[in-house]
């Protein structure tokens, strides 16, 4: 007697049709669960923002120069700032050359040093612009050649190359602080075979510091005004 014949069992996934296309249903549901994906992923990142809020620090890691601090800037600007020779009749030598290594990786000081990014800077205050023969300047400084680096125009060029002069090839940013400026200009007018007296201040900016030692000379004069008042008690048994 003949085994019976097997049954072949035919299987076929639901979601294929017999042509080989999915099932437009099925695109909704694999649609759907991308869609419930990604708002869940929105969702918990809103969440996460809400939980654990970002705060920018007080002061920064650190300070850029140049840069601005924000909240900084008005109180700047709102503040005129007095002529560079007010702040030179304080300035420090040795806090200028602190700031003269922001300097270093392009320009030498010493006398004879090496070109380097930058032309050397031995007695460059009072000398003029574009001083270096042979150095490649910009067409921008070599149209100034000949107008002198004087305090001021050294304060402004320190403060912002790219403002003073237009279109020069420097890539410094800048030192903000006008403190910062004088000291590094002081620190510049010592490195030099004769080295310029450092200016006096204006006129203008002259009554400034007079008002602001005021209150100092006031409080200092205070406790001998104060010491006839403190012996006169004393005085009252001699009418006795």
């Amino acid at each position: 007697m003949a085994p019976p014949a097997k049954k072949r069992l035919h299987f076929r996934a639901p979601y294929i049709r017999s042509s080989g296309q999915v099932d437009s249903y099925e695109w909704n549901k694999i649609a759907g669960w991308v869609l419930a994906a990604a708002i869940s992923v929105l969702g918990l990142s809103i969440l996460t923002g809400y939980m654990f809020p970002t705060h920018a620090p007080e002061k920064p890691g650190y300070v850029v120069e140049g840069v601005e601090v924000e909240g900084e800037a008005g109180g700047a600007t709102a503040a005129a700032e007095k002529p560079i020779e007010f702040y030179l009749a304080s300035a420090d030598i040795a806090k200028g050359e602190a700031q003269f290594k922001k300097c270093a990786s392009c320009h030498t000081i010493d006398k004879g040093g090496a070109t380097g990014i930058g032309p050397n800077l031995w007695g460059i205050v009072g000398n003029h612009h574009a001083h270096q023969a042979g150095f490649g300047y910009s067409d921008a400084m070599k149209a100034t050649a000949g107008k002198p680096w004087d305090w001021d125009a050294l304060a402004h060029w320190v403060a912002n190359p790219k403002k003073y002069i237009p279109g020069n090839k420097m890539s410094f940013a800048g030192i903000s602080k006008p403190e910062d400026r004088a000291n590094l200009i002081a620190f510049l007018n010592s490195k030099s075979d004769s080295p310029l007296a450092i200016p006096a201040v204006p006129a203008e900016a002259a009554p400034a510091a007079d008002a602001a030692a005021a209150p100092a000379a006031d409080a200092a004069a205070a406790p001998g005004a104060a010491a006839p008042d403190a012996e006169a008690p004393a005085a009252a048994p001699a009418k006795a």
